[in-house]
C-alpha cells in the first residue's frame, strides 16, 4: 500500500502545478508517480494528464506519444483521443488527426469543442488536397518537359516520391496517368531520376493490392536495368499482394493471383537482363517468397509455377562462366545464390514426380549445351553441374553421370587456359564432397589433384586443387588416427592456406578458397593451434566474413567451429571400445590437443583477435548464403564463447545479445536450441536490461521457453529456468509475456524434476512469477496440490529449495490471505514445518518463517490460536528479543505477531500480567 499511498500523494500534485501553470513541474510528479504504479488504470490516466502538459508547452511529438499510451490501455477514452486529436493537427498529420475527432464526436455528438476541430480539420484537408493537385499537375508537366534543366527535373521527381508517401497523394498520381509517366522516368539517363521514380512506386503500392496489379501490367515491358531500389518495389509489391491472402485461402482453380504471378514474372525476367547486384537481389527475394513457409502448408503451386517458367532462366545464370561469356553479369555471389534457390525449389517440391520433372529439366539444359560443339558451351555445361552438386545434390549427381561429362571434366583439369581450368577443377571439388561419387573421385582425383597442386604455376588454381585434397583427405572427420595424408602434410597444406588467405594480391574468390580449405584442415588439433595464433591470418578471415562476397561465411563459420570444439562428438561406450580392440577394429581417438584446457585458450585468442564483432556481422547478411547450417555453426560459436562466465561481458558488449535473438528463431532445430542456451547463459550473468535494451528483452523469452522441453538437456532446462527467473523479477510486464508464452505450466512440471538442482531453480522461478495476480490465482483454485507442494518443500533438507518454496510462501500469504487458512489441511506436519523455518540457523529461512506466520496471524483468529497453542508463542518469544546485534527485521514482525496475539485476546500482556501478579 506504501507505495500506492505515495504515488497518489505524487498525482495530487502534480494535478495542482497543473492548474497553477507549473507544466514543467507537473510533468516531473506524473513521471514520477509512472514509475511508482503498477496499475494499468492509473498508468493511462498520468499519460493522458501528462500529454495535456505538452500541448501546453507545445511540445506535440511528445503529446502524440503520451495520448497514444492512454488509448492503448482504453481506447474509448475520450480526453486522451482529443489530445491526441490535437497533437495530430499540429505535427501536420491531418488524416489521423481527422479519424480521432470523428471518434470523439462519435461518442460524444454534443461536444462543441469536438464538432469544432472536425470542422477546422475538414477544411483544411480540403485546402491541402487543392493545393496537391495543381502541385502534381505542375509537376507532372515539368517531368513531361524534355527541354527542362536536369536539376529541375530531379527535384520535381524527389517531390514526387514525397507525395506518393500521403494517402491523398498516391490517389492524384493514379488519378492523372502518373504511371504511364514512371514508366517514362524509369527509362531516363539520370540515375537519380530513376531512382526516385522507383521510390514513388514504393510509395504508391505500400499496402495497396489493386495499384500492384495496375502497376504490373504497366510495369511487364521495362528492361530497366536499376537493382536494389527495384527489387524493393518488388518485393513492396509482392507483400502487398499476398498480404491477406495466405496461401490456405486461394481457391484451387486460381492458384496464383494474376499480379503475383506478374511480379515473380518480372523476377525471373530481370534473372537475365539486370546488372549482378540487381540479379543477386531478385534471387534472394525469389529464395525468400517463392517456397512454402512451412511443409504442411499444402500448396505449392508458386514453385511449380517458378520452375514451369523460370527453371531454365536460373540456369542461364548458374551456367555462366564471367570470364567467358557474353550471358548476364554476375557478381561473387551469384552462382552460390542460385545454388541455394535450386535447393529451395527442389526440397519444396510434393511428389517423386514433381522431382522427376526438375530432374529432367536439369539434365535437358546440361546435356543441350554439354552436346554442341565448341569448349564454352561445354564449359556452361560443366558450371551448371557444379552448381547443382551445391544446390539439390542429388539433381548435381546424375548430371555429373551423363556420359562423357567426368572425362571431359578430368581432362579439362589439364587444359593450359586457366579459365578452363579452373571451372574443371571446382566441379571435381564439388563432386569429390559427394559420397556417391567420393570412391571414384578419390582412386582418379587425388593423383589429378596433388600434380596441380605441385606443379601449377598459378595461385589460383593451386589453392583450388588443395581444397580438393583437403576435402578428399577429411574423410576421418574429427578422428585423430584416421588421416589420409601422411602426418605433417596437414600442417604444410593449412600453412599455405593461412599464407595465401593473407596475401592481398589474390583475388578476393581464392582468398575465399583458402577459408574453405582451412574449414577442412581444421578437423586437425594441431591445425586449430596454429591458426589461432595466426593473428593476421584471424583478422584476414574475419575481414573477408565482413566483405561483399557471403559465400565465404558457411567456410568461415565451419572454421571457427572447429577451432572452438563446438561440434557435437559421439563418445564411443566403453565397453565397445574395449571389444572393438579385442577385434581388432578401428577406434575412433581424440587428440590431446582438443582437451578442454587447449580450447578454453583457442577460445581466448578468438575473442581477443574479434571474432565477436565478425560473428555479428555475418548474421546481419541478407544473402541466400546465410544458410541455416551456416546460421547453426554461428550459434554454436557464440554458445562456445558463453561458457565461460568471465568472458559473457566481453562478448555482450560487442553486440552478441541482438545477433543470438534471431539465431534463436531462424535456425536448424539444433541452432535454435544452441542460441537459446548461449542467450539463457546471458541472462542468468549479465544484467538483462543492458544486455538486451529497450523492446529486445521481450524477444529473449521465447527462446528461453523453448529449453524448457523434454528434447533439451537437463542442464539446458536448468540453465532457462535460472534465466526466466532473472526476467521475471524484473517487471510485471515480462512476467506477462512469461505467462503468454504458456511457460508456467512447464515451470511447474520443473517443481517436480527428480535433480534437486532444476527443483529448486524452478522454485525459484515461481517465487518470482508468483508476483502476478494470475500466477497467484492458480494457487487459489481448488482442487490442485500446489500449495501443499510448496509447505512441504518448505520442510525440504536442500536449503536453495526451502527458501524458494517459503518464499513463495510469503509472497502468496501476504497477497491472498484467504490461503493461510488452507494451509492446515495440506499436511500434518504444517506445523512443524513452520516451526522449523522459525527455528533455523539461517537467517533468511527464519525472516521468512516469520513472515508465513504473520501472515497467518492477520488472516485469521482460529489460526491464530492454533499457532499460539503450539511452540510458536516460545520462539516468536525468544525472537521478538533480538539477537546480541539488537533488533533485526524478523524480530519486529515476531513483534508485530505477539501484539496481533494479544489484540485478539488470545494472550495477554506482559503489563496485564504483572497487575494481575500484584494481586492481594
Amino acid at each position: 500500500g506504501g507505495v500506492a499511498a505515495h504515488g497518489n500523494a505524487t498525482t495530487k500534485e502534480g494535478n495542482n502545478l497543473f492548474k497553477a501553470g507549473d507544466m514543467h513541474g507537473a510533468i516531473c510528479c506524473y513521471t514520477k508517480a509512472l514509475k511508482l504504479s503498477d496499475s494499468q488504470a492509473d498508468c493511462a490516466v498520468l499519460h493522458r494528464n501528462r500529454s495535456a502538459c505538452y500541448l501546453k508547452l507545445e511540445d506535440y511529438t511528445k503529446a502524440e506519444a503520451d495520448a497514444s499510451k492512454a488509448l492503448d490501455a482504453d481506447a474509448a477514452d475520450v480526453k486522451a483521443r482529443f489530445r491526441r486529436a490535437q497533437a495530430f493537427q499540429k505535427l501536420g498529420q491531418l488524416d489521423q488527426a481527422f479519424l480521432d475527432a470523428q471518434r470523439c464526436a462519435q461518442l460524444e455528438p454534443k461536444n462543441k469543442a469536438f464538432q469544432d476541430l472536425l470542422r477546422q480539420l475538414g477544411a483544411q484537408i480540403q485546402q491541402k488536397l487543392n493545393s496537391t493537385d495543381a502541385r502534381v499537375q505542375q509537376m507532372f508537366s515539368l517531368l513531361s518537359d524534355t527541354s527542362a534543366k536536369d536539376s529541375d527535373r530531379l527535384k520535381a521527381a524527389q517531390n514526387l516520391v514525397v507525395l506518393s508517401r500521403d494517402e491523398a497523394g498516391a490517389e492524384l498520381i493514379f488519378r492523372n496517368d502518373g504511371v504511364r509517366l514512371i514508366q517514362k522516368l524509369l527509362a531516363s539517363k539520370q540515375e537519380e531520376v530513376v531512382l526516385s521514380a522507383l521510390r514513388t512506386l514504393v510509395g504508391l503500392c505500400t499496402g495497396h493490392q489493386s495499384r500492384v496489379s495496375q502497376l504490373c501490367t504497366v510495369m511487364g515491358s521495362g528492361t530497366s536495368t536499376v537493382s536494389l531500389a527495384a527489387c524493393h518495389l518488388l518485393q513492396v509489391m509482392f507483400e502487398a499482394l499476398t498480404e491477406g491472402m495466405s496461401r490456405e485461402i486461394r481457391g484451387k482453380e486460381e492458384a496464383i493471383l494474376p499480379g503475383e504471378s506478374g511480379i515473380i514474372f518480372i523476377f525471373l525476367k530481370w534473372l537475365t537482363i539486370v546488372s549482378g547486384s540487381g540479379r543477386d537481389s531478385a534471387i534472394n527475394l525469389l529464395v525468400k517468397q517463392v517456397p512454402r513457409k512451412s511443409l504442411k502448408m499444402p500448396d505449392n503451386s508458386v514453385t511449380l509455377w517458378v520452375i514451369d517458367q523460370g527453371l531454365k532462366k536460373i540456369l542461364e545464370v548458374a551456367g555462366t562462366v564471367p570470364e567467358l561469356s557474353d550471358g548476364p553479369p554476375l557478381t561473387d555471389n551469384s552462382h552460390m545464390s542460385c545454388s541455394v534457390l535450386l535447393s529451395k525449389l527442389y526440397d519444396d517440391l510434393k511428389s517423386d514426380k514433381e522431382r522427376e520433372n526438375f530432374s529432367k529439366l536439369c539434365e535437358e539444359y546440361v546435356q543441350q549445351h554439354f552436346g554442341q560443339p565448341g569448349l564454352e558451351s561445354k564449359l556452361r555445361a560443366i558450371q551448371t553441374v557444379s552448381v547443382l552438386l551445391q544446390g539439390p545434390s542429388d539433381v548435381g549427381n546424375r548430371t555429373l553421370e551423363m556420359s562423357g561429362m567426368m572425362d571431359a571434366v578430368i581432362s579439362l583439369c589439364a587444359s593450359k587456359d586457366v579459365t578452363h581450368q579452373q571451372v574443371a577443377v571446382e566441379a571435381l571439388i564439388h563432386a569429390a564432397g559427394k559420397a556417391k561419387r567420393a570412391s571414384f573421385i578419390t582412386a582418379n582425383g587425388v593423383a589429378l589433384l596433388k600434380d596441380l597442386y605441385k606443379k601449377s604455376e598459378n595461385d589460383r588454381i593451386r589453392v583450388r586443387a588443395l581444397v580438393g585434397l583437403c576435402k578428399l583427405g577429411s574423410a576421418g572427420g574429427t578422428d585423430f588416427s584416421m588421416k589420409q595424408f601422411a602426418e605433417g602434410s596437414t600442417l604444410k597444406l593449412a600453412k599455405q592456406c593461412r599464407k595465401w588467405l593473407c596475401n592481398e594480391s589474390l583475388p578476393p574468390t581464392s582468398r575465399r578458397w583458402s577459408v574453405e580449405g582451412l574449414a577442412y584442415l581444421t578437423f586437425d588439433a594441431d591445425v586449430k593451434e596454429d591458426l589461432v595464433e595466426d593473428k593476421n591470418a584471424l583478422q584476414a578471415m574475419f575481414e573477408l566474413a565482413k566483405s561483399e562476397d557471403k559465400t565465404v561465411l558457411f567456410a568461415v563459420g565451419s572454421t571457427l567451429v572447429n577451432c572452438t570444439n563446438s561440434y557435437d562428438v559421439e563418445k564411443p561406450d566403453p565397453q565397445m571400445v574395449e571389444l572393438a580392440k579385442y577385434a581388432k577394429q578401428h577406434v575412433p581417438e581424440e587428440h590431446p590437443k582438443d582437451s578442454p584446457s587447449f580450447v578454453e585458450k583457442r577460445l581466448v585468442k578468438l575473442l581477443e583477435a574479434g571474432v565477436v564483432s565478425a560473428l555479428v556481422c555475418m548474421v546481419k547478411q541478407e544473402s541466400p548464403a546465410l544458410t541455416e547450417s551456416c546460421r547453426e555453426c554461428i550459434a554454436r560459436v557464440f554458445l562456445a564463447l558463453v561458457e565461460r562466465q568471465e568472458d559473457r561481458g566481453t562478448v555482450v558488449a560487442q553486440g552478441a545479445g541482438k545477433a543470438l535473438i534471431p539465431l534463436a528463431s531462424d535456425n536448424t532445430d539444433t541452432g535454435k536450441i544452441k542460441a537459446a542456451q548461449a542467450l539463457a547463459k546471458i541472462t542468468i550473468t549479465s544484467n538483462p536490461e543492458i544486455a538486451f535494451p529497450g523492446e529486445r528483452i521481450y524477444e529473449v523469452v521465447r527462446p528461453l521457453v523453448s529449453l524448457l522441453s523434454l528434447e533439451c538437456t537437463l542442464l539446458q532446462n536448468f540453465e532457462s529456468l535460472m534465466a526466466l527467473t532473472n526476467l521475471a523479477g524484473i517487471s510485471e510486464r515480462l512476467r506477462q509475456k512469461i505467462i503468454k508464452e504458456k511457460a508456467v505450466a512447464k515451470v511447474e512440471g520443473y517443481m517436480f524434476e527428480e535433480h534437486e538442482l532444476v527443483r529448486a531453480a524452478a522454485t525459484e522461478c515461481m517465487c518470482n512469477m508468483v508476483l502476478s495476480t494470475e500466477v497467484q490465482k492458480l494457487f487459489l483454485a481448488t482442487g490442485n496440490d500446489r500449495l501443499k507442494l510448496l509447505v512441504l518443500y518448505s520442510g525440504e533438507e536442500d536449503e536453495r529449495l526451502r527458501k524458494a518454496a517459503a518464499g513463495t510462501l510469503a509472497m502468496l500469504t501476504a497477497e491472498q490471505p484467504e490461503l493461510c487458512a488452507r494451509i492446515p489441511a495440506t499436511t500434518t506436519h504444517w506445523l512443524e514445518i513452520l516451526q522449523a523455518l522459525l527455528l533455523s540457523e539461517i537467517v533468511d529461512l527464519r525472516h521468512r518463517g516469520v513472515v508465513i506466520v504473520h501472515n497467518m496471524m492477520q488472516a485469521d483468529k482460529s489460526l491464530a490460536e492454533t499457532l499460539m497453542e503450539s511452540e510458536a508463542l516460545e520462539i516468536l518469544s525468544v525472537l521478538a528479543k533480538g539477537g546480541e546485534a539488537g533488533p533485526n527485521p524478523a524480530s519486529k514482525i515476531a513483534q508485530h505477531c505477539l501484539d496481533k496475539a494479544i489484540e485478539y485476546g488470545i494472550i495477554k500482556s506482559r503489563e496485564a500480567k504483572e497487575t494481575e501478579g500484584t494481586g492481594p
